[in-house]
């Protein structure tokens, strides 16, 4: 049995992990880590301290208004993907133990688009001089 590295928990969560295939389970983000455990094998955990969390990454649609996934970045370089009903909830638990410099928005569709639009000019621009 696994034991958690938490003595009080904030909240409880039902998300989707997406390390290889999604795998349902629970999160839960208390006073020493964020925790996933998987509902069919109690084994199978994702255990990650506070001290380890370098970035929260959260991808939002229209406007912020929708928050599909969010991503754990790891001070080891290593992304743990995660999808919940209510993500708004367990950002703002995150929120309580990690910096708000450290919480970051991904860029929506029209940044990338208008950012390799600026890159193709820049390219071609620099090319002729």
């Amino acid at each position: 049995m696994v034991e958690s590295l938490n003595t009080k928990v904030d909240l409880t969560e039902k998300a989707t992990s997406f390390m290889g295939l999604g795998t349902y389970g629970k999160i839960m983000v208390g006073d020493h880590a964020f925790e996933f455990y998987d509902d069919r094998d109690v084994n199978r955990n994702i255990q990650i301290p506070w001290e380890a969390v370098d970035y929260v990454i959260a991808s939002k649609l229209f406007g912020g208004r929708k928050i599909p996934r969010f991503a754990i970045r790891t001070k080891k370089g290593v992304d743990f993907s995660f999808a919940t009903k209510e993500p708004h909830k367990v950002l703002r638990a995150i929120r309580e133990y990690i910096p708000a410099d450290h919480i970051l928005w991904s860029l929506s569709f029209f940044q990338v688009l208008s950012r390799g639009f600026k890159g193709v000019y820049a390219k071609i621009f620099h090319k002729q001089k």
